[in-house]
């Protein structure tokens, strides 16, 4: 097996569970580092899938179940976020001493049913129940698949790696969403579910028996765990990692609300959903991976000269796809519709990698895992509720005065985050050095060359 000639190729420390731990920092040269990289990546995947999944039959769970805007922004952003954004924070502090692989694993499994469960809810609160199910489970991905990650790959090599990770949420929304479609014209939205769900199962057992536990840096395996309050103290003391948390949240206010994207263009351009699974998910998909490589690879090739470049880029990024997302909502002719789409997807998913690489270059190495899940309470959490539900509440009030047409105007929530949030990174980009350099000096002892000017 796999994890048997791992093992025996590359002895480390042990693990929680007692089997033998992946060196750190192995980076792009090692078999093993690039190995669990694509596992995770495809675990992201499962995870951006099952989160987003009932965005894209919508339309078809609005009909069956008789609901309202307003209860379908309730139920895809707050029931979700709530149990996600809760119970991420215990689960990073679990994960940053105990095996973060079992955490993966057993949340990867638990979601996967959940979603797959949602195929057969009957009411609005059977489908809130399992969404806050599937959220809670999911809060056992982000934050422990990062800090495995950033244990694999140094820091120069860090912003590249993790945009490969988030890369695996286009990537499933590519390979998906045209599946979902078929899957919900033909057979019905509960079938979608089932079909979302059930192969998780299976991914969640081939990584456990093929991935290893990496070796944590010497001085964070030796130290106790810092206690929370601690934590939180000495993260909110860099005042770059403040302002990526409201950039963020701002930020995962419009991707939150996209989840209407299906809904506009089957009410405003009269699409069907295996129409817009053909056109959001190799669009968004594409788009998606290209950007957050090409993010990665931006980031880390000017951030080797100026250190404020790692959060800059990201900031330029969301000031461009401002005026992108007005195009996608307010343009007639579709060639534009689907260029505006193109340039909001390419840009927004460039930003991912490289902000959250530098959420957790300004925490020590032992509170990697909780930073990410700070990040996903505070700014996830906050853009998840509000971005569905606003979106939703409007609907329902410009209904009666523009119809179906007034989608379009509640959409525009989103271009005010995008703007709003690379605003902050600009900002952020300009505190970044510093903190990364208190953040190595007391975590490491490492001194660290003076910060780019």
């Amino acid at each position: 097996m796999i994890a048997r000639s791992i093992d025996e190729s590359l002895p480390g420390e042990n693990d929680a569970a007692g089997a033998p731990a992946a060196p750190a920092a192995t980076g792009w040269r090692s078999f093993t580092a690039v190995y669990t990289l694509v596992v995770l990546t495809l675990i992201g995947a499962f995870n951006y899938i099952d989160k987003v999944i009932l965005g894209l039959v919508m339309p078809l769970v609005k009909a069956d179940l008789d609901l309202t805007d307003t209860q379908l922004g309730l139920v895809t952003g707050a029931a979700f976020a709530v149990f996600n954004g809760l119970l991420s924070l215990p689960i990073a502090r679990l994960a940053d001493r105990w095996s973060r692989r079992k955490v993966i694993a057993i949340g990867l499994a638990f979601w996967s049913l959940m979603t797959a469960l949602t195929g057969a809810v009957a009411n609005v609160w059977q489908l809130a129940c399992t969404r806050f199910l599937t959220g809670a489970g999911e809060a056992a991905g982000t934050a422990p698949s990062n800090a495995m990650v950033s244990d694999l790959f140094d820091v120069p090599s860090r912003p590249l790696a993790i945009s490969v990770l988030t890369a695996g949420a286009p990537l499933g929304l590519m390979v998906f969403s045209p599946l979902a479609g078929w899957i919900a014209d033909s057979y019905g939205w509960r079938t979608v579910f089932l079909a979302a769900g059930l192969p998780g199962v299976i991914l969640a057992l081939l990584f456990v028996l093929t991935v290893r536990e990496p070796q944590r840096p010497a001085a964070v395996q030796a130290a106790p765990l810092e206690p929370l309050g601690a934590v939180i103290g000495f993260i909110f003391r860099s005042r770059s990692y403040r302002l990526m948390i409201v950039g963020l949240a701002f930020i995962s206010g419009s991707v939150s609300a996209g989840a209407w994207n299906a809904t506009f263009l089957q009410r405003v351009h009269g699409l069907s959903l295996t129409d817009i699974g053909f056109v959001i998910g190799p669009v968004r998909g594409v788009t998606g991976i290209v950007g957050m490589i090409l993010g990665g690879l931006i980031a880390d090739r000017l951030g080797r000269r100026d250190d404020r470049w790692r959060v800059m880029t990201a900031g330029i990024a969301c000031l461009l796809a401002g005026p992108a997302e007005m195009l996608f909502l307010l343009a007639d002719p579709w060639p534009l519709v689907v260029l505006g789409l193109t340039l909001t997807s390419l840009l927004t998913t460039s930003a991912a990698g490289p902000v959250y690489a530098a959420c957790m270059s300004v925490a020590k190495p032992g509170m990697r895992a909780t930073s990410i899940a700070i990040c996903m309470l505070m700014a996830g959490v906050a853009g998840q509720v509000i971005g569905p539900l606003v979106v939703g509440a409007l609907n329902d009030a410009l209904m009666h005065r523009l119809g179906p047409e007034g989608i379009r105007v509640s959409l525009l929530v989103t271009s005010a985050c995008l703007l709003l949030g690379g605003l902050c990174f600009i900002r952020a980009s300009k505190y970044l050095a510093d903190d990364v350099r208190r953040a190595s000096l007391e975590g490491e002892g490492a001194a660290l060359p003076a910060p780019n000017a």
